[in-house]
């Protein structure tokens, strides 16, 4: 018999912590990042293909800043010093952005805010996994990541209103999203403590060769992760979507806030469904609902069908990135989890580099409906590929 559902009160208040942690920060960095796009075309004259390459540089340093942090982070048994380093970095990052006179800048207050997100970010999710026991891990992905998208909703709003209340001062929102992301750095110094067990654990020698004993399910799950994220490309594109659909600037930051809310309100529940059926035919599922985001987008001719689309994105990101998150965990072996978190998240990174890159060519090229189209295209390829992938697997499998 299935357990009973998972209420987020069972889970240790340091997952809670951990969250309130990532909320903070996403409110600092969604301030600026739900304007960045109209600042960018619209104070310094970007173009969407240089929004392409900012976005995906920003990530993918994220990503191999993950893959590093991730195996220190194993090698000396420590997790939460490397995440304080990686909050408090992303915290600094903030007045560059309020300093920025071209399009150069950002991108190096964009690199120095996602260098401080790849260091978190594995040992982070390596203190997740450590923290609950395996039937919890859904649930404590997904509540994580639910108050984390919490933050990525309410950053924006808080940007829309102070746009309006300083005649559209980017820089003065920028400077302002200071105070979040320091409230971040203190609850995660005073509010989050580490397993003893794994504080005090000495290594042996770790080299990135040891991934071989990780098995062949946790390379399938980088895989699925992979071809996600080669066909969903940054959201500054949505940002760009609704302004060719006549989003005012100042309400630009409604795109977030919408794809954040959906995003938000399902990654527990789905996560939680996640620790009591399998966790792979939902990504299946996750597939096809970025399927449909892509085609409304690409076809959208106002901004209510634009927020459908952009609802449906929000819901797919609730519906795969805890699930991902915790098939790592369930797959990857305990002294190599951080390890595991930083490979997946460095080949998601390149992945993502390349999707941003793609996006910025064919907006520049074809505009928005080739773009989404694109997008559409390569996740149903990746989606015939997973499910016939999985198909195969479960007929491999003994019969009990």
């Amino acid at each position: 018999m299935a357990p009973e559902p998972i209420s987020p009160g069972r889970l240790p208040t340091g997952i809670w912590a951990l969250g309130l942690v990532s909320m903070f920060m996403d409110i600092s960095s969604e301030m600026i990042h739900g304007l960045l796009p109209v600042f960018l075309t619209s104070v310094l004259g970007a173009s969407a293909e240089t929004i392409g390459l900012i976005e995906g540089v920003g990530e993918a340093t994220a990503s191999i800043s993950k893959l590093f942090s991730g195996w220190i982070s194993d090698k000396l048994g420590k997790r939460k010093a490397l995440t304080i380093v990686g909050y408090g970095l992303s915290a600094l990052s903030k007045p560059l952005f309020a300093l920025a006179t071209s399009s150069s800048l950002v991108l190096g207050a964009r690199f120095s805010d996602r260098v401080g997100k790849g260091i978190r970010g594995a040992p982070r999710d390596a203190l997740i996994g450590e923290m609950v026991p395996s039937e919890l891990r859904g649930a404590a992905y997904g509540l994580r990541q639910a108050l984390d998208t919490a933050g990525a909703f309410a950053g924006p709003l808080i940007a829309i209103a102070l746009m309006a209340a300083l005649q559209d001062d980017f820089r003065l929102v920028f400077w302002l999203a200071l105070i979040p992301g320091f409230l971040s750095v203190l609850v995660l110094v005073f509010g989050v403590r580490e397993p003893e067990h794994e504080a005090t654990k000495l290594q042996a020698p770790l080299k990135f060769a040891d991934l071989k004993t990780a098995g062949t399910a946790y390379w399938i799950v980088v895989g699925i992760g992979a071809v996600l994220t080669l066909a969903r490309f940054s959201e500054a594109f949505l940002i760009l979507r609704a302004q060719t659909a006549g989003l005012a600037l100042a309400l630009a930051p409604l795109v977030l806030v919408v794809m954040n809310i959906v995003y938000a309100l399902s990654a527990y529940p789905l996560g939680a469904l996640s620790d009591r059926v399998d966790r792979k035919p939902l990504l299946v599922i996750g597939f096809a609902v970025l399927i449909a985001a892509d085609v409304i987008l690409a076809v959208a001719s106002d901004i209510p069908t634009v927020m459908i689309g952009v609802a449906l994105w929000g819901l797919h990101m609730g519906m795969t990135q805890g699930l991902l998150a915790a098939l790592v965990a369930d797959e990857a072996p305990q002294y190599l989890r951080a390890t595991a978190f930083g490979v997946f998240n460095f080949v998601c990174g390149i992945a993502l580099l390349l999707a941003s890159l793609t996006a910025g060519l064919l907006w520049e090229m074809a505009g928005p409906y080739a773009t989404f189209m694109a997008g559409a295209t390569f996740t149903a390829v990746g989606l015939v590929a997973t499910a016939m992938f999985l198909r195969k697997r479960r007929a491999s499998q003994p019969s009990h």
